[in-house]
């Protein structure tokens, strides 16, 4: 009969993600401890009767085959409670022409099971054969126990790995107020449906995705983009549902709902990710693929030569206990812990930051990224252009004229027109009576305030309306210029008399993540679609010595598609749609949180915050994943490449060494709870600082 391999046992499979915190592998997890609490009695005492054998002396007072009844008597409990479950997983295998980890338990513990049980009720079987009946339930026992308790210790660990999906989950509110028919009412969250106007007050809990429409709020993301310090919130801006409002009052619609939500879809792309395979864990499974046969081969020789060199009286109780130590030490469970718990435990410090991967393969690609590419706007720079510098003349009344100005920008939903307007405004302009408003297409706007005309925009607005620039004005605004900032030209009644310097401001943080990136030996590239001066600029404040600008959208999939042609692993980092093509592209996609989500589908990362060192965070968490499960994989196979042997009895002609079935257990247990604890010191994994 020939066998496909199956290379997880039903035991060491990934954790099976379910979509509640009560679903969560309670009901596995109690029926364990339930087993466990059950055989353990058992257990101790068939074990402290199994060394009696080591004390002669006590069989002068009690028969040995009325000890043997006894054992047999304690061991069925604790065979059916912990092993039944084995023999049927591996016999349901064996159906499918699968041979399973779970067959080398049910292979080793029934055969020492059977062969005692034997020896006990039939013991003249042996004495005609000039054997002593040897008895091994206290080895059966025992790896059953140390089993259940391995998986009962395997799934608490599992559990303390999805700390951070559990806390997600946490953050749904189960109700929201909202306002129908002109009244405020309390409904169950489920009951919001798109559109319905939701009342965000102090303190609450924000309960789905909506969009502020009224009022300000400033809104702890704390769990959702790993920012500590509260956002400012006002009318236009997008609330995420499940974070906390610390304070203010606003009037919201919500924008998604139910399983759109963007709570549901960072759920959703962390249980993806870590149910997920990871390229590594192929290798891992191809092992797996010929261990298990040469392992069953290896036990079957081991019996086949004990037996024939052993004395007759003994040959076989010790063909049989060395082959069930060679079943028992080479089952390689800890192999299937191995890149599971590493992917799960790196998946969820992840999300406690802010970083969300979506599956395993791009955790580990990640790793071997040697460049990085940036995208400018929204990226590196905030996105939104902010009045870098000013200069107005003395000839006006500042202050009027920045009212004025402020006044008519205000009217404008042009992105430099409401940076003028908030920049007045933040220097003390108010609201005044405008009239005769006129859009100039592409140059600006002009207005009427109090009978004086005002002109804002371009220098060709000031051209066409024969207006020249003030000579006093022109230094300043030729450094502004050659800084490849833009310029705004202010003219009152045909004059000029103020110029505004405007710039996508970097990030806070761009510099220091550009100079982390460098320390972690990558190669750092600014691939945008603005012009050489811009992106000069811009490349020479945060440390980039390779530019690519002036670059269309279908262009960037061309230069992403060169540097990889050149031997480079490129990881691609942006937040528009024309960067989506390109993050596709890249061995790793990586997408800005405050981006789009045609960006975020198709990026492999997303950054749940606008803060660009989550960038080298996520590679650094990447490397000391992979890290993880290499060590896991050492982990899992030192016990059997070193058990092996042993207890096939190679070294006992030599050393007298070989390996009892119970310690076998003890040693594979010891692999498995090695790989546990070491994928959980990712949870202490700190990120590195520039």
């Amino acid at each position: 009969m020939s066998f496909a391999v199956e290379p997880v046992c039903s035991s060491c499979t990934p954790l099976d993600m379910g979509h509640t915190p009560e679903d969560f592998r309670e009901t596995g997890q109690r029926d364990l401890v339930r087993r466990l609490w059950i055989i353990a009695p058992f257990a101790v005492l068939t074990m402290v009767l199994g060394m009696a054998m080591f004390f002669p002396v006590i069989f002068a007072y009690i028969p040995e085959h009325s000890v043997n009844y006894v054992q047999l008597i304690l061991t069925l409990p604790v065979f059916w409670f912990a092993g039944w479950g084995f023999i049927v997983d591996a016999w349901s295998a064996a159906q499918h022409r699968l041979a399973t980890m779970d067959t080398l338990v049910a292979v080793g513990t029934s055969t020492a099971f059977i062969y005692s049980a034997t020896a006990t009720l039939f013991p003249g079987l042996f004495h005609d054969a000039g054997q002593h009946p040897h008895v091994y339930f206290d080895t059966t026992v025992t790896i059953l126990a140390l089993i259940t308790l391995g998986k009962v210790l395997e799934g608490r660990a599992k559990r303390q790995t999805s700390d951070a999906m559990r806390k997600l989950l946490g953050l749904q509110s189960t109700t929201a107020r909202v306002l129908r028919v002109g009244v405020e009412v309390d409904i169950p969250i489920n009951n919001v449906v798109l559109g319905d106007t939701i009342i965000v007050r102090p303190g609450e809990r924000i309960p789905t995705d909506a969009r502020i429409v009224r009022g300000t709020a400033i809104v702890d993301e704390s769990m959702i983009t790993g920012e500590s310090i509260p956002v400012a919130k006002r009318d236009g801006d997008t609330l995420i549902g499940g974070t906390v409002n610390r304070t203010g009052s606003a009037t919201a619609v919500a924008i998604r709902v139910g399983k759109d939500t963007t709570l549901q879809q960072i759920v959703r792309m962390v249980e993806q990710a870590q149910v997920s395979k990871a390229p590594i864990q192929k290798l891992a499974d191809k092992i797996s693929s010929w261990f298990v046969p040469a392992v069953m081969i290896i036990a079957i020789a081991t019996f086949v030569v004990w037996f024939d060199v052993s004395p007759v009286e003994t040959r076989l109780s010790t063909a049989i206990i060395n082959l069930v130590s060679v079943l028992i030490i080479a089952c390689p469970c800890a192999l299937g812990l191995a890149t599971p718990t590493a992917i799960m435990v790196g998946t969820g410090k992840g999300t406690e930051r802010g970083l969300l991967i979506r599956n395993a393969e791009a955790l580990e690609i990640a790793h071997t990224v040697t460049m990085v590419v940036l995208d400018k706007t929204g990226t590196i720079t905030v996105g939104n252009p902010s009045v870098t510098d000013s200069i107005v003349s003395d000839a006006v009344d500042g202050a009027a004229l920045y009212s004025a100005i402020h006044s008519i920008e205000s009217k404008s939903e042009h992105p430099l027109a409401e940076a003028i307007a908030m920049y007045t405004q933040a220097n003390g302009a108010s609201l005044v009576d405008v009239s005769n408003i006129l859009v100039h297409p592409g140059a600006g706007i002009e207005a009427s305030v109090n009978g004086d005309r005002i002109l804002i925009g371009s220098k060709a607005l000031l051209n066409t309306n024969s207006i020249a620039v003030e000579a006093p004005f022109q230094i300043r605004i030729d450094q502004w210029q050659k800084s490849a900032q833009t310029v705004l030209f202010v003219a009152f009644n045909n004059k000029h008399v103020a110029a505004f310097a405007l710039a996508d401001t970097l990030r806070a943080t761009s510099k220091h993540a550009i100079q982390l990136l460098k320390d972690m030996g990558l190669r750092v590239a600014l691939l945008t679609g603005d012009t050489q001066a811009t992106a000069d600029a811009v490349a020479a404040a945060v440390g980039i010595e390779e530019v690519y600008a002036h670059v269309l959208p279908h262009n960037k999939v061309d230069i992403i598609s060169r540097l990889q042609e050149s031997g480079n692993r490129v990881a691609m980092v942006g937040d528009g749609i024309n960067d989506a093509p390109a993050l596709a592209k890249a061995d790793v996609g990586i997408a800005v949180g405050s981006g789009t989500d045609v960006a975020m589908e198709a990026a492999d990362i997303t950054l749940m915050n606008s803060d660009l060192q989550s960038v080298p965070h996520a590679l650094q968490l990447s490397r000391a994943t992979m890290r993880n499960i290499k060590q896991n994989l050492f982990f899992a196979f030192i016990y059997n490449l070193l058990g092996i042997p042993l207890a096939a009895g190679v070294l006992y002609s030599s050393y007298g060494l070989s390996l009892n079935p119970s310690f076998a257990a003890a040693a594979m247990a010891l692999s498995s709870i090695s790989v546990l604890i070491n994928a959980l010191r990712l949870r202490s994994f700190t990120f590195h600082q520039a």
